[in-house]
């Protein structure tokens, strides 16, 4: 589907963006102290026959039950199972709570995470990416047709907002009057019986609405941020050998439409292309 998209977004508003999405179900992870376990090798790997994934399982539709008791699924597990058949191993899969997620690879108990763990300054400090499978600008919401075209046109118009994410700081930022919501389904339903004229999140919290309600929601994106949120398997340091690995099985698997083909069951388009 097509969304209006304006060349031009307030940079204040990007940048302020930047550090919002992406970062899974949770607020960050406390850190560990020093890790315990040295990084990983691509022959070790090979030689245990077996890629160890930590994951949340509850974090849809990333990594989640279908149905609250089925399989383990979701577009990060079909992915990291993708790219685990490229390096020609098995997967297994760790759930865990996000808050304890990086605590586990620190400890060895998993080898990677794939669980839409965005690359940020203070993460690239401790650990190693992958490149990126998944991108995500923020996106400004409005019902179609409203008059509002961008980012400057909400001063003195109202956004439902989440207050417990910088979202809503974003949009105050621009001018409007923040509704508080709890999540992004109520702030869709206000914009839908048009009690608030827009709301702002992340591209991929949209594209999963779409997808719940069959392509029809009465609403479209009219602005993104120039600044996009990037997610990649994450890895202890000194893992180079295996990062490098996982890098070229992302690469075939692009090049092949494997990535292209997960992505749009799950999200209506690519989402694993800037």
């Amino acid at each position: 589907m097509t969304h209006a998209r304006p060349a031009v977004v307030l940079a204040a508003l990007a940048a302020a963006s930047v550090a919002l999405v992406g970062c899974s179900s949770g607020s960050e992870p406390a850190a560990s102290g020093e890790p315990s376990s040295t990084g990983l090798t691509l022959e070790q790997v090979q030689e245990a026959g077996v890629l160890v994934v930590g994951t949340e399982g509850t974090y849809s539709p990333f990594s989640f039950h279908e149905g609250g008791a089925g399989e383990l699924t979701g577009y990060d597990v079909e992915v990291i199972t993708a790219v685990a058949e490229e390096l020609g191993v098995e997967v297994e899969f760790q759930e865990t709570q996000w808050d304890a997620i990086f605590a586990g690879l620190d400890s060895g108990r998993f080898d990677v995470i794939a669980n839409q763990v965005s690359i940020t300054p203070e993460r690239l400090e401790r650990y190693e990416f992958s490149t990126p499978y998944t991108y995500s600008p923020g996106v400004l919401i409005v019902p179609e047709g409203s008059d509002i075209t961008g980012f400057d046109a909400l001063e003195g118009r109202s956004s439902a907002q989440s207050l417990t994410s910088n979202w809503a700081e974003v949009a105050t930022d621009a001018g409007a009057d923040v509704e508080e919501v709890e999540g992004f389904a109520q702030a869709a339903e206000l914009l839908r019986q048009g009690r608030v004229d827009a709301t702002i999140n992340d591209r991929l919290t949209f594209l999963d609405y779409e997808q719940s309600q069959g392509g029809e929601t009465g609403l479209e994106v009219v602005a993104e941020t120039e600044e996009v949120s990037e997610s990649a398997v994450a890895f202890r340091a000194g893992s180079e050998s295996l990062v490098a690995a996982v890098d070229e099985a992302l690469a075939a698997l692009a090049a092949d439409g494997t990535l292209a083909e997960i992505s749009e069951r799950y999200f209506g388009e690519d989402v694993s292309q800037p």
